[in-house]
């Protein structure tokens, strides 16, 4: 099947590995024989497919509300049931007539999903990208040697179906077939139907089973690419640009991470994958674009886990003129405008959880959260060594390279960040974790930087650009010292990016965001696998 075979999973239905086995021999045999017949369904190149399923239903029902006026089905409530069946098939008979005077005549295809032969007579289940609908199919209608030839198709074949629209006796529009051509052999077995596809490693592994058998999950990844469209449409209309920069770096910086590294054959350079997409679109600034964004994957060689994959997607924008204020304000409108277009509404239901972005989002410094929810006061802690007598106190682990503002953030970790489910913005954090910040200048402790929270997730990453290159020159400075001290994720000095600014940035806004996070909130999906088409496993081999 289209699992591997000796892997029978606790959650997908067991059957005996022989079985299976001869099941697909019989599907290669059936292949080869329609090869020697000269029907090779391979060789088809193109198939003049004019409707797709809920197309084919749509229309046939509202040309059903047009023809059938004053021709509903009649009440058969307290007749006895052959008054009652006689009454209805006249009705039906009726109706059938007036329909099939106008017939709606169409071509699909798709992946068959079920097959009932029943003697001169078969249905069939025909799934497209739009959805199921069923195909009625004749001996009388096809001819002897096109139904047996269908007979002998299996579930998962990928069929052509032409003929008209109908409504069954039973109410099920369906299409009623004159024909019926194999364009693609499945050599593979699907999932039985009953059980299906629920093995979560298998569903990652074999994405494109998943989302054969498995709607929701389709559906999600529909969802995925309205998403991303609604944002591409905001920012377009507020005046942003798209670009795209380099994932090959020598430098990778914008984020305190890990890179994966590779090596540049022609060059004979070492290079890295990058980790964040700043300080490219930073030199766009200088250039003079004044509002670019960017949507790319970018690369963290750092653990797996139900938030975290080391692939994923980030959308970083920057405005000049503008700040972390600026931000926000952005931020807010847009988070409403996917949820409005894409949900519908601006209420969002993750694990149960509702989420209102309708309301105005909260906004709170990290040491008044760190107050409020750890009940310690940041402003009595006088210096590094108090801090960490603090962080001892609270049984907080720290390393020796960690600052006083490095502390403060593993308090908001440890202690607030669970709180965060509404929509909040954690402004104003220590200035030793935001080397690319500009300080606040009434407090140079603390820099112009927030981070956006939903269910308790850090969804967002903004600040007030730093566009002083002499202090910008040594917070790159402080941060090569962290990485000789043994802290593998802090940044390094980037002579570039340094001269850009030079150059002359003005005052610009700019922030990161999670976009796997954002469709896993707007999705209800309860990892990030199940928001990545193809997300990083382990190897089988």
């Amino acid at each position: 099947m289209a699992e591997n075979n000796q892997n029978n999973k606790k959650g997908q239905a067991a059957q005996p590995v022989q079985d299976i086995n001869q099941l697909l021999k019989v599907r290669r045999e059936k292949l080869a024989t329609l090869q020697e017949a000269g029907k090779d369904p391979f060789v088809i190149t193109k198939y003049d497919q004019t409707y797709h399923a809920e197309q084919a239903k749509e229309e046939y029902i509202a040309l059903e509300s047009k023809l059938l006026v004053g021709k509903d089905m009649p009440d058969t409530e307290g007749m006895d049931p052959a008054e009652a069946k006689q009454v209805k098939t006249e009705a039906y008979n009726e109706r059938r007539a007036i329909m099939d005077a106008n017939p709606i005549t169409v071509s699909i295809a798709g992946r068959m999903m079920s097959k009932r032969v029943m003697g001169k007579a078969s249905f069939c289940n025909v799934q497209d990208k739009s959805g199921n609908i069923q195909v009625f199919v004749s001996k009388d209608t096809l001819g002897e040697d096109a139904y047996a030839a269908f007979k002998k198709l299996d579930v998962g074949d990928i069929v052509g179906v032409t003929g008209y629209v109908f409504r069954t006796m039973m109410g099920e529009i369906s299409i009623h077939s004159d024909g019926v051509t194999l364009l693609s052999k499945s050599l593979q077995v699907l999932p039985e139907k009953f059980h299906g596809l629920t093995n979560t490693d298998i569903r990652y592994r074999q994405r494109y089973v998943d989302l054969i058998m498995n709607p929701d999950v389709k559906e999600t990844f529909i969802k995925r690419s309205k998403i991303i469209a609604s944002i591409r449409r905001f920012l377009d209309d507020q005046g942003f640009m798209e670009v795209e920069t380099p994932m090959l770096v020598a430098n990778p910086g914008g984020a305190a991470a890990r890179p994966f590294e590779t090596h540049f054959n022609a060059l004979d350079e070492d290079l890295k994958l990058r980790i964040s997409l700043e300080l490219y679109l930073k030199r766009l600034i200088v250039g003079g674009l004044e509002r670019v964004y960017e949507i790319g994957r970018v690369f963290r060689n750092e653990g797996v886990d139900t938030r975290h994959n080391p692939e994923f997607t980030l959308m970083e924008l920057y405005q000049a003129y503008t700040d972390y204020h600026g931000m926000m304000d952005l931020t807010e409108a847009m988070y409403r405008h996917i949820a409005k277009d894409v949900l519908g509404t601006t209420t969002i239901t993750y694990n149960g959880v509702e989420m209102d972005l309708g309301k105005p989002f909260e906004r709170i410094t990290m040491v008044d959260a760190v107050k409020k929810y750890a009940g310690v006061d940041w402003n009595t802690v006088s210096d590094l060594e108090a801090a960490r007598a603090l962080a001892k106190e609270h049984h907080i682990e720290f390393e020796d390279f960690h600052k006083k503002g490095d502390i403060l953030n593993l308090f908001f970790e440890t202690y607030v960040e669970e709180h965060l489910i509404q929509p909040t913005f954690v402004m104003d954090h220590p200035v030793e974790i935001s080397p690319l910040t500009k300080r606040k200048p009434e407090d140079p402790n603390y820099v112009e930087r927030f981070e956006f929270f939903m269910n308790g997730w850090e969804m967002a990453n903004a600040y007030s650009e730093l566009n002083d290159p002499i202090d910008q020159r040594e917070r790159f400075a402080a941060q090569d010292a962290l990485a000789e001290a043994g802290d593998d994720e802090a940044e390094h000095t980037d002579e570039d990016f340094l001269n850009a600014l030079e150059v002359g940035m003005p005052p610009t806004g700019g922030i990161g965001y999670g976009i796997d996070r954002l469709v896993m909130i707007m999705t209800d999906s309860p990892a990030i696998r199940d928001v990545l088409l193809f997300p990083t496993l382990k190897s089988l081999s």
